[in-house]
């Protein structure tokens, strides 16, 4: 099920991006599509009852193999966690770009509607 609402963020977001016509519309749509695949990937690392994948000195030098297998069923995976915070970091400096853009097409032709721009392109 959350998998699901992963999958219809992500269609909301395509659509935004694909139907509307205002510049900024479809600027919110990515944004979306991309905070989407950032909480699938979130939760595909996620397991219920994990903890965090950190091991104190005492816990590797006592009993290493019953603790570190212990650890291993029950810690999380990191590497999601990882690509996500590389992934916001790569949004944020998309969505400036973005809305950098939007923001020169607006003082050039007045307007956001992409239609009307196609229009005045002459």
């Amino acid at each position: 099920m959350p998998y699901a609402i992963c999958f219809l963020l992500f269609m909301v977001g395509l659509y935004c991006a694909v139907v509307k016509k205002n510049m900024v519309k479809i600027v919110i749509g990515i944004m979306v599509m991309e905070y989407a695949v950032n909480l699938f990937l979130i939760m595909l690392g996620y397991r219920f009852g994990g903890v965090a994948p950190i091991l104190s000195r005492s816990d590797v030098n006592n009993e290493t193999g019953q603790i570190m297998q212990s650890f291993i069923d029950n810690s999380v995976d990191p590497l999601p966690q990882a690509l996500v915070l590389t992934s916001i970091v790569i949004s944020l400096g998309s969505l400036a770009l973005l809305i950098s853009i939007c923001v020169r097409i607006y003082e050039k032709y007045g307007t956001f509607d992409i239609t009307e721009i196609r229009r005045l392109k002459g």
